[in-house]
This record gives C-alpha cells, sequence and structure tokens, in this order.
C-alpha cells in the first residue's frame, strides 16, 4: 500500500523588516500636524506615518452638519493630499507595539523600528458597549453626529420631526469635543422653533456628568441658555441600554438609585469612548488603558523615545483639536530636543478651547487650561453668546485648519 504523502506545514513568512528615525502612528489631526512640524525641521525622508485610512475629516464641522448647516462632505479631504512630501506613507494599521525592543507590527506583516516614536491613533468609540445602540443607530429614531455615515440621518431626524421626546446623552467616558453633545441639541431646539413644533416637543439633556460645564465662568451662560430653551437637564444619567422597537433608553443614576427608562422619540448619542484597543493592551499603556504621558512635556513615562498627544492620551483637560493644536507644538519642540541628548525644553499647559454652539448664529468661546482657568484668546467676553464666534467656527476655524495647522503652520 502506498503511504499516504506527508505535506509539511508551511511556516509563517518573516515581516517585512523597515527602519525609520520618526514613525508617527495616527494620520489624523495630531499625526498630519506633528509630521508637517517636523518635516519642517527634519526633512520629510526621516519620518514615517501609519494610518490605514484614505480620507481625513476636520471632525468639527460635523456638527454644523448633523444640524443642517453644511454638506458633510465639506469635512473631508483624500489623506494622500496631507502627508508631507518625502514622508513614507504606510497604508496600514498597528497590531502591536514593541517598545522595548523599539519596533511596531502591522496587520498587514510588516515589522517597522523606530529611533522616535510619536503615538496618536485618536480615540475608539465603542457603541456595542450600550446594548442596542450599534443596530438601532441611523434608524427607529435614534442618531449621532459622531458617525460621518450617520450625519445626513441626525439632520433628516431634525428637521423632519414633527413633536414629542428628544433625548440627548453624553457618557461617563472621556470623549472627543465634550461640547458637542450640547451643541447637537441647542442646534436641534432652534430648528424645532423655527418649525413650529418646541411647545409640543420635550428636550431632555441626559448626561453622566454632574453639571453643564466644568468651568465655572462658561457654565453660568450655559445654564441660562438651557433655562431660556426650557431644556430638562438629568446630570449624572448614563445610557446604558437603547431599546428601538420600544423607543426608550434606559440610564443608570451615577449618584445612586433605580435605573431610569425614558422613552424618546428622537435620540441623540454620543457613544462611550475609550483608547484604542491596539494601546489597552500595550505597554504603551496606563492602567486606565490611555496612552501614559508626561502630562507637560507629553514624553511617555516609561519609554524616553516615545512620546504621544491627541486624544488617545492620558492627559486630563478636553479632547478637542485646540488641544492638539497646542500639544503638537510642545511635543516637535521636546522630540527634536530628546535627539540630541537636552533636557526638554517645553511645557504644555493643558490649554484646550470648546466653541460651544448655542443655537443658528450663537455662540460660546470657551478656552481654559489643566486648572480650568480661562485662556481667551480675544479681548472681550468669551462667555457670552456671539454672532462673531459662529462665524469665526463656520468660516474660519476650517480654513485655520485646512491652510495652517495641518501644514505644519500654525
Amino acid at each position: 500500500m502506498t503511504e499516504p504523502v506527508q505535506h509539511a506545514e508551511r511556516a509563517p513568512a518573516a515581516p517585512r523588516t523597515e527602519h525609520h528615525h520618526v514613525v508617527i502612528v495616527g494620520g489624523g489631526s495630531a499625526g498630519i500636524t506633528v509630521a508637517a512640524r517636523l518635516r519642517r525641521a527634519l526633512g520629510g525622508s526621516a519620518l514615517a506615518l501609519v494610518e490605514p485610512s484614505t480620507r481625513h475629516y476636520y471632525q468639527p464641522l460635523w456638527t454644523l452638519a448633523g444640524g443642517g448647516v453644511v454638506d458633510k462632505r465639506r469635512s473631508e479631504r483624500p489623506e494622500a493630499d496631507l502627508i508631507p512630501r518625502g514622508a513614507t506613507w504606510v497604508q496600514d494599521a498597528v497590531a502591536e507595539f514593541r517598545p522595548d525592543d523599539g519596533y511596531l507590527l502591522t496587520a498587514g506583516g510588516r515589522r517597522i523600528g523606530y529611533d522616535f516614536l510619536v503615538v496618536c491613533p485618536g480615540i475608539q468609540l465603542d457603541w456595542e458597549a450600550v446594548p442596542g445602540l450599534r443596530e438601532s443607530l441611523g434608524r427607529e429614531g435614534v442618531v449621532s453626529i459622531w458617525s460621518y455615515e450617520h450625519l445626513d440621518a441626525t439632520w433628516e431626524l431634525i428637521r423632519e420631526f414633527r413633536g414629542g421626546t428628544a433625548v440627548f446623552t453624553f457618557p461617563s467616558t472621556p470623549v472627543k469635543c465634550p461640547g458637542a453633545a450640547q451643541k447637537i441639541m441647542y442646534l436641534a431646539e432652534d430648528h424645532f422653533r423655527r418649525t413650529g413644533v418646541r411647545e409640543r416637543t420635550q428636550v431632555i439633556f441626559a448626561s453622566a456628568a454632574p453639571s453643564i460645564y466644568g468651568v465655572e465662568r462658561y457654565a453660568k451662560t450655559l445654564r441660562a441658555v438651557v433655562e431660556r430653551k426650557r431644556i430638562e437637564t438629568r446630570f449624572r444619567h448614563n445610557l446604558i441600554e437603547v431599546r428601538p422597537h420600544a423607543r426608550e433608553a434606559v440610564f443608570e443614576r451615577l449618584d445612586g438609585g433605580e435605573p431610569v427608562v425614558i422613552g424618546y422619540d428622537l435620540l441623540h448619542v454620543c457613544p462611550p469612548q475609550s483608547a484604542p484597543d491596539v494601546v489597552k493592551r500595550s505597554p504603551l499603556a496606563a492602567p486606565s488603558g490611555w496612552l501614559d504621558l508626561d502630562k507637560h512635556t507629553l514624553q511617555h513615562l516609561r519609554f524616553p523615545n516615545v512620546f504621544g498627544l491627541g486624544d488617545a492620551g492620558s492627559l486630563p483637560t478636553a479632547k478637542t483639536g485646540a488641544a492638539v493644536r497646542a500639544q503638537a507644538k510642545v511635543l516637535v519642540r521636546n522630540l527634536l530636543a530628546a535627539r540630541q541628548g537636552r533636557e526638554l525644553p517645553a511645557r504644555y499647559d493643558g490649554y484646550t478651547a470648546c466653541p460651544i454652539v448655542t443655537g443658528y448664529g450663537k455662540l460660546v468661546l470657551a478656552e481654559f487650561d489643566y486648572d480650568l482657568t480661562p485662556r481667551e484668546t480675544f479681548p472681550f467676553d468669551q462667555s457670552k453668546e456671539r454672532r462673531s464666534m459662529y462665524l469665526l467656527k463656520r468660516y474660519g476655524l476650517p480654513l485655520l485648519y485646512w491652510q495652517a495647522m495641518v501644514r505644519g503652520r500654525a
């Protein structure tokens, strides 16, 4: 009898190995801004940028898109148009960080070594953390401006709303652009007035936070906005389940007590968010899961050739584009010093900014630092609602972003 042929198992292919002086993980606002600034100092050939996406988004416009002010397509550009000249674009996702050995592995099987690593992969939207949310998003009255895919559905639901209960949520986790949960609510309420359905509409802001805003200077104004608009606030209420067929939202009460069920006709959800899983399971993570960074120098607390910024970081400040712009300047100065063996000269003080739209044509420009001390740019009281600041958000800030910030000029 002929013996059966024994087929040897094929050994997995060895990872493709390469090395770059500086590797930047993430091609969003943070990664592109740092890459543009480093190119001016080091030249493009010293840089590699790891980013799988082909499209780049200016996400602050998503509030206005969800409110029917702008077309969402104005928020996007091809990623390739923003990669600094001469830099290597690794169009792949990181699968594993190996900071002890000075390299990372990509999902496509590349092994990329580095002298310095900048980690800024953004934030993860944990839709699945709320049972019923993912499957109901975009239908059954459930929408969110945190999803580009569902921006048009958000505006359609607001535009076609004919009365009932409109619920807007805010989770117990850190989120990118935390003020946006209120902004879309204020725009929706404004639109309900314009279309004559406000008198038969109950607007509820169900927030896991203890108050309307963490900085009293701006909270005072926002409390007046909520009162003027007759919005019902339910603080320390954290969304834990969506029951789409019954049109019910279930909230845990963070101050104790039984869960609260609120029926809705419109439910706008700000999803819980966290650091990307690849960061959480890596040696780069703090116990919280976020990148373990020095909050002033942006250098990693255990790996001196690793720096980080943006939404994945552990920095105790609001996660906004303005924060990224300030952080990028500090990080680049400190990384350049580190490669020369010098002490790190720059310090980030937690500066962030949140342009809080309070209605069509109205905006409060909140700016503050780690200590929640206002750090206002203009020589007038920015805690007041102003049309000029609304126009700045609508026209000025997108121009600043596309023409200056991501080009390394601001």
